[in-house]
């Protein structure tokens, strides 16, 4: 999304025509080519939404058949359909013509007219957004102003919803949960036995009852259950990987506790109910900036967000949007939220503590929980340069990031004030990354910038952890290692700086100018020395080719330190082994990687010593 502040200059020409007074017959031509341009850009918002639902049904039918491949590809080639959509409805309006598209008033008519067709649309806040990116892909900057644009939505989403409701609610019936849980799932309709429905119910309602109980209070006359005592459940599937969620709240004494169930298929095509996610925290990491996007289908995505955003308060909704897949809405209220921030604060962004990046500049305003990252023009690392960057972050984009790597907002455009800039830090982005700002009087321009969610760098935390802290962040390290080589990727650089510690303390991945796809890396073994001068020469007496990688090598530079190296070691010796990488990349080639459960392993439904496998017992709701 560009963004730009300051007041357009008109073209000579058109300022002319601008200080002449139009006659009438001009005045309704210029009405019918904006309300022309108006239906364009609403025609494309809608086959980009209508392929946006179709992605999902297809999704559903990929889970249903088990074909994770082509989820995979499904979910990858979604993230275009936004700007082949985009960019198909502007030269569908540069194919207009030249009349008046640039005069002042013309995107003005535009843009009421467009209004006036969102009245009764099921996804209006989706469709300004749209109209926003046609707009300034049409126009350049020097010639739009904000007034063109949505930059506050027109039209409300508030108690919007689809024909049939976002939502459907279940009240026990019997102080019984099993029954009204066997109908909740079965309603889902997926065109797959379960393997056993009602053991896995059985599992479900003991998983889930001292939960409920330990999150529910008594009510004011000491009774724990209330007359309004229901489930909510979101009405499409969210799917995900291998995973699909039924996503739900508990509403009990007029308070909101959200749920989660995971169902996974088998290969022998049978589901199971997984897993059962309870509580902001779970909920928080299923929607997490870190992770792959839903496929959901959603008539009206405004309700799927107002009914998550109750149970889920701390996450922003642009991040909500984003996880579903929405990722330009979540770009658009990240900004809005943004310049809101801006004008209700006065401290200054700088340079980010930690290391300095050797191939981006990397600064923060104290106030706001995001980084924002300008690619160097003097990248200081050799074989990388600006495309290289660009093409990497491309990738974590469109690959699972099974959550460990941080997904980033990429804008162009940003228009900033000048003076929010502390002068260490526009001292140091005009020494090493002059090619992405531009200064025009009292605005700073970020002609491009990466933002993503600030984190506490891993090695800043381990400096300050006590020793439970440290061992937990070292082992969880060693946990996003292995996960991000069974998604097929490598991240090149190991050092603890590259990483960092999210609010939930998960270590997330977030340097990515040398990650590479597993399958592109050979690990090799060191080979024994010839002697003893070879091995104490300064040139290795083995040869290294291009995406050779030696695990043995990572100790040097990893285990420096006592604590960390005696945690990491009890876990995660093997990643220092070549033999432990070279079976995991095998594994990939063989289409056997490891899935990485996307939940802690305590949340799975496991058998209990006394069920019987055929019929579970009902369990009482009280």
């Amino acid at each position: 999304m560009a963004a730009h502040v300051t007041s357009p200059s008109v073209p000579g020409d058109l300022s002319a025509r601008a200080g002449e007074l139009p006659t009438a017959d001009a005045v309704g031509m210029d009405d019918g080519r904006a309300n022309a341009v108006a239906v364009m850009i609403l025609a494309g918002f809608d086959r980009h939404y209508a392929l946006f639902r179709y992605s999902a049904q297809r999704g559903k039918a990929y889970f249903e058949q088990g074909d994770w491949p082509a989820m995979t590809r499904l979910a990858r080639a979604r993230i275009d359909y936004y700007a082949e959509r985009v960019r198909e409805c502007a030269d569908e309006i540069t194919r207009l013509g030249p009349p008046d598209e640039h005069a002042q008033d013309f995107w003005l008519r535009v843009k009421r007219a467009f209004v006036e067709r969102l009245a009764d649309h099921r996804q209006p806040e989706c469709a300004e957004t749209f109209f926003n990116s046609v707009t300034t892909r049409v126009l350049h900057r020097r010639y739009f102003h904000n007034d063109y644009l949505f930059v506050r939505p027109a039209i409300a989403t508030d108690y919007l919803d689809s024909a049939r409701p976002s939502y459907r609610v279940y009240y026990p019936q019997g102080r019984r949960l099993n029954r009204m849980l066997e109908r909740l799932v079965a309603e889902f309709g997926l065109a797959c036995p379960y393997d056993d429905l009602p053991r896995d119910i059985g599992r479900l309602a003991r998983a889930a009852l001292p939960a409920l109980r330990r999150a529910m209070p008594h009510g004011a006359v000491g009774q724990r259950l209330g007359a309004d005592l229901q489930l909510q459940v979101l009405s499409s599937l969210f799917f995900r990987g291998e995973c699909a969620y039924i996503v739900g709240r508990v509403i009990n004494h007029a308070g909101a506790y959200p749920f989660a169930i995971a169902l996974r298929r088998s290969r022998a095509g049978q589901l199971t109910l997984d897993a059962l996610l309870h509580g902001v925290d779970d909920l928080s990491a299923l929607f997490s900036f870190t992770r792959a996007y839903f496929l959901v289908d959603m008539e009206t995505p405004s309700a799927y967000i107002g009914f998550l955003a109750s149970v889920l308060p701390r996450k922003p909704v642009a991040e909500l949007y984003t996880s579903l897949g929405l990722h330009k809405q979540g770009k658009t209220l990240f900004y809005r939220d943004f310049l809101h921030h801006l004008a209700h604060s006065h401290d200054q962004f700088d340079i980010a503590p930690g290391i300095r990046g050797m191939v981006m500049c990397v600064f923060t305003l104290p106030s706001y929980p995001y980084v924002f990252k300008l690619i160097r023009d003097d990248i200081q690392k050799s074989g990388i340069d600006r495309g290289h960057v660009m093409r990497k972050y491309q990738l974590v984009k469109r690959h699972d990031r099974v959550g460990r790597m941080a997904d980033t907002w990429e804008y162009s455009q940003v228009a900033l004030p000048r003076a929010r800039f502390s002068p260490a830090l526009i001292d140091a982005l005009q020494a090493h990354a002059r090619s992405s700002i531009e200064v025009e009087g009292d605005t700073l321009i970020l002609r491009h910038v990466y933002i993503e969610r600030r984190m506490t760098p891993l090695n800043l935390y381990l400096q300050h952890a006590d020793d439970i802290r440290l061992r937990a962040a070292v082992i969880d390290y060693g946990h996003a290692i292995r996960q991000l080589a069974c998604a097929n990727i490598f991240p090149g650089d190991l050092l603890y700086k590259n990483f960092g510690v999210t609010r939930l303390g998960r270590v997330v991945f977030y340097d990515y100018d040398e990650i590479e796809l597993m399958t592109d890396i050979h690990f090799r073994v060191v080979p024994p020395a010839p002697d003893y001068e070879a091995e104490l020469a300064s040139v290795p007496w083995y040869t290294v080719a291009d995406n050779d990688v030696f695990p043995e090598e990572f100790a040097p530079f990893l285990m420096g330190n006592a604590r960390v190296r005696d945690a990491f070691m009890i876990e995660h010796a093997e990643l220092l082994d070549a033999r432990w990488w070279q079976a995991c990349r095998s594994d990939i080639l063989a289409g056997q990687a490891a899935d990485p459960i996307p939940y802690e392993p305590v949340r799975r439904l496991r058998a209990t010593p006394s069920e019987s496998g055929v019929c579970a017992r009902a369990v009482p709701f009280s």
